[in-house]
């Protein structure tokens, strides 16, 4: 019996592939961005490791800024780590 396939996907932090499950997703739907939990959110999508490490990267190189294409302002994208770091 062949294996089930698993999605991957890249870390804005790492920049490392890793299985979708392992990952938590941030999605942009009109202009407000959110923390998808069930990953099942409309809108872009970008995703990021469960790690102290992978979050504060993101921050340095303000990941979410450049994924998003300016679409989100500097605070917005602090907010939201923030809130992340939190979870972690």
């Amino acid at each position: 019996m062949p294996s089930k396939h698993v999605p991957m996907r890249r870390c804005i932090g790492c920049m490392e592939s890793k299985p979708q499950e392992e990952l938590i997703r941030i999605s942009l739907w009109e202009g407000k961005l959110t923390v998808d939990a069930k990953g099942d959110a409309p809108g872009r999508g970008s995703y990021l490791c469960l790690s102290g490490d992978c979050l504060e990267a993101a921050r340095k190189k303000k990941s979410l800024i450049r994924t998003y294409k300016g679409k989100i302002r500097i605070d917005e994208a602090e907010a939201l780590l923030d809130q992340i770091e939190n979870l972690i």
